[in-house]
C-alpha cells in the first residue's frame, strides 16, 4: 500500500481510504465493522465520516456512521488509525435539521459544537483530520481558520482541511491562514473520477503550487463506472435506484451521474478495463490515485464482496497506453473539444 503525506503535514496515509458513509442506512454495524477490518488487515489506515453520515440523510440515523466507526475503533490501536471527519457547513438541504437543528454555519459556535459532538461519538479525545464539508461563503475565513487553528492547538485536531470547495475559496482560505498565522486548509476533498474530471481544470494546479493534498471521493462515480447502471439497469438497493426513487433533491443528483454520456464513457472504460485484464472498478480506484496532486482516494462499499476490486488497486500503477486510452475517451465522449 503506497504512503503519501497530506499537504505539508507530517500525516502519512495510505493512497486508499475507506469512506464510511453508508454504514449505518444502507450497511448494518456488524457487516461495517467487517468491511473494516478487511481493510484495516489489507493495510488502510486512512478512515473517513462525518457528523452528518450516513446518507441519504434521515434524523433517525444522525450520527450513527460516527457512533459505529467509534465502535470499532475501540478494537483497534488509536495510533494506528488516521481518522477524519467533517463539520457539516451550509449542506444546501441535506441535514434537514438533524444536526444542530439545521445550524450549520462555519462560525466559531458550530464548529465547535460540532467537534465536541463528533469526538463524543467516536469515542476518541481527538481526530486526525477535520475537514468543513461544504464551504460557507456567507462567514469570514478568518473566523473559521481561527477556529480550526485553536482547536488545534487545544489537541482535539491534528490538521484541518475542506471539502467540495471552489478554487476562488481555497485560494481565500490559504490566503487568510497566511495572513493571521493559523493552521492552513492541507486537503481538500471533491468528486474526481474518469466520469468527472473538473477538478484538473483550476484545482489541481492550485493544490500543486500550494501543497494542498486532494482527497478524491467518488471515484467510481456513484457507482455508476461499475457498469451496474449500463442499459437503463436500476439495480435494487443501489443509491442512484434509491435516489431515484425518493425524488426531488435526490433524483436531481442520481441523474448527474447517471445519463446517456456517463453510460457512453463507461461502457467504453470497462472494454478498456477489459482489455487490460482488470475489473472496471480496479481500473477507475487506481487511475483516481495516479495523479501527483492525490494523496489518498475515498472508496466506499456496502457488501463485503465488493471489497477484492477495490484493493486490487491498491499497489496497481497503470501503464501508459491505458491511461492514453483513458485520456481519449475523456476527449471524445465527455469533454469534446469543438
Amino acid at each position: 500500500m503506497g504512503n503519501r503525506r497530506l499537504g505539508r503535514s507530517a500525516i502519512v496515509v495510505s493512497d486508499i481510504c475507506m469512506g464510511t458513509m453508508t454504514f449505518g442506512s444502507a450497511v448494518d454495524e456488524p457487516t461495517s465493522h467487517r468491511i473494516l477490518d478487511q481493510c484495516f488487515e489489507a493495510g488502510i489506515n486512512f478512515y473517513d465520516t462525518a457528523e452528518n453520515y450516513p446518507v441519504p440523510p434521515d434524523p433517525k440515523w444522525a450520527g450513527q456512521c460516527e457512533e459505529i466507526v467509534g465502535r470499532w475503533l475501540k478494537t483497534k490501536d488509536r495510533d494506528a488509525i488516521i481518522l477524519a471527519t467533517k463539520v457539516c457547513g451550509p449542506s444546501h438541504g441535506w441535514i434537514k435539521g438533524s444536526m444542530r437543528a439545521g445550524m450549520t454555519a462555519l462560525d466559531r459556535h458550530n464548529i465547535t459544537r460540532a467537534l465536541e459532538a463528533s469526538l463524543k461519538r467516536l469515542g476518541t479525545d481527538y481526530v486526525d483530520l477535520y475537514q468543513t464539508h461544504w464551504p460557507d461563503h456567507g462567514v469570514a475565513y478568518d473566523e473559521t481558520m481561527e477556529t480550526l487553528d485553536e482547536l488545534v492547538r487545544a489537541g482535539k485536531v491534528r490538521i484541518v482541511g475542506c471539502s467540495n470547495e471552489t478554487t476562488w475559496g481555497l485560494m481565500k482560505s490559504l490566503a487568510a491562514s497566511e495572513r493571521l498565522g493559523t493552521v492552513r486548509y492541507e486537503t481538500i476533498q471533491n468528486n474526481f473520477s474518469l466520469n468527472n474530471r473538473r477538478f484538473e481544470d483550476e484545482l489541481a494546479a492550485a493544490c500543486r503550487h500550494e501543497g494542498v493534498s486532494l482527497i478524491p471521493y467518488s471515484p467510481l462515480a456513484g457507482g455508476v463506472l461499475s457498469g451496474k447502471y449500463n442499459g437503463g439497469a436500476r439495480p435494487a438497493g443501489a443509491r442512484f435506484s434509491r435516489y431515484l426513487e425518493l425524488g426531488g433533491r435526490q433524483a436531481a443528483m442520481a441523474n448527474r451521474f447517471v445519463n446517456d454520456k456517463s453510460l457512453a464513457s463507461t461502457e467504453r472504460f470497462m472494454a478498456i478495463a477489459a482489455q487490460a485484464g482488470m475489473s472496471p472498478v480496479t481500473l477507475a480506484t487506481a487511475w483516481s490515485k495516479q495523479h501527483d496532486f492525490v494523496a489518498s482516494t475515498i472508496v466506499g462499499v456496502t457488501a463485503e464482496a465488493q471489497l477484492p476490486d477495490i484493493l486490487a488497486a491498491m499497489d496497481l500503477v497503470l501503464p501508459q497506453d491505458v491511461m492514453k486510452a483513458i485520456d481519449g475517451v475523456t476527449k471524445e465522449i465527455l469533454y469534446p473539444m469543438g
